[in-house]
């Protein structure tokens, strides 16, 4: 049986012909840590939450407000919305999330979800971007952005979803993949991603002195709630 989720919208939501970036935790933080940086750039609202039976109960208190430790946030001016969270997705709930996702953009006439996998990929220039496409159209983006689009290869999790059920549907998706340097704090991943995103997100940039500050606060953040509700859950279900 699949988990149950679902959406609560705070106000109307206006982004048709926009942008939908998954900001899911689903493997590793870099996603999470690169949408969380790309808000603090521009102004984004809080729009909606996403909150599910199987989701540990939890309220992360931000400047003594109560919300959802899965939010949505938009900015109407560039035309993009962030699925952001400081749950880590686990395996279950990969397929459920992207088709979360996937109906959340069809609904906001979306025109591009564009996700990320941290993959080791090997190629000759370290400032060549791969990506994956659903469809032809996502992929004739990725290639107008000036980025390689993969061939072969296996992207798992949330990202791998939103390939197979976009594909399915006809929605364009287009998973950014990411070198991660294992070594290294997060942060330099997320930086990578950000300026990959800029490349096919109109109107998103990236301010890099700015991002290196932010990101290792937002990672920081987001590790401290992981260990939070990670202990919540385990004395719930464990």
């Amino acid at each position: 049986m699949l988990p149950r989720l679902w959406i609560k919208e705070l106000k109307p939501i206006n982004i048709e012909g926009g942008f939908l970036i998954d900001g899911f935790p689903s493997i590793g933080f870099t996603s999470a840590i690169a949408s969380e940086s790309l808000m603090h750039a521009s102004p984004y609202e809080l729009v909606g939450f996403v909150d599910s039976l199987d989701f540990p109960t939890v309220s992360i208190i931000k400047d003594g407000v109560p919300n959802y430790a899965t939010r949505i946030f938009v900015n109407e001016g560039l035309k993009v919305g962030v699925f952001t969270s400081y749950l880590t997705i686990s395996d279950p709930h990969h397929r459920s999330v992207a088709r979360l996702m996937l109906r959340w953009a069809k609904k906001h006439k979306c025109s591009l979800v564009v996700s990320s996998a941290p993959i080791r990929v090997q190629t000759e220039n370290k400032d060549q971007v791969i990506a994956a496409g659903s469809t032809p159209a996502a992929r004739e983006k990725i290639k107008q952005a000036g980025m390689i689009v993969l061939q072969n290869g296996t992207i798992p999790g949330v990202p791998g979803a939103l390939l197979n059920e976009g594909m399915l549907s006809g929605q364009d998706v287009a998973v950014v993949l990411v070198d991660v340097d294992e070594s290294g704090p997060d942060f330099r991943s997320s930086l990578r991603l950000c300026m990959a995103m800029s490349k096919i997100l109109p109107g998103v940039s990236c301010d890099l002195g700015l991002m290196q500050k932010q990101t290792e606060i937002v990672e920081k953040e987001i590790r401290e709630r992981e260990k939070e509700t990670s202990a919540l859950k385990e004395s719930m279900y464990g």
